[in-house]
């Protein structure tokens, strides 16, 4: 998938992965690789949020698509909307590289251990 973390905290990750290899056969970008895009984003925040020695496991992940992505990046940034102690939720913001939203997911993580 070709994602890159670019910053890491229990409160904000963001990462991006390139258009080129996550594609449909139309050439237009995955809507399962922007939501994995979310996911491991979210999951990694809330990982971060659990702490040593727990865990966090998605439980719920919803995404709408709002527009089409061709060619370059997409960068996802998560933002905690709860971070709670036994479980732990984000929005993530997927946009291409001129800011447009191409995808809004949210995910829910419970947090183990």
């Amino acid at each position: 998938m070709g994602l890159e973390l670019l910053e890491i905290g229990p409160d904000r990750a963001v990462g991006r992965m390139p258009v080129k290899g996550n594609t449909q056969p139309t050439g237009l970008l995955h809507g399962g690789a922007s939501v994995v895009l979310a996911e491991t984003l979210g999951s990694i925040a809330a990982q971060v949020h659990a702490g040593p020695g727990r865990g966090a496991v998605g439980i719920e992940v919803s995404a709408s698509h709002h527009r089409s992505a061709r060619e370059g990046y997409v960068t996802g940034t998560a933002t905690a909307v709860h971070l709670g102690r036994t479980t732990a939720s984000y929005e993530i913001v997927v946009t291409d590289d001129a800011g447009q939203r191409v995808c809004t997911a949210r995910l829910t993580c419970m947090l183990l251990g």
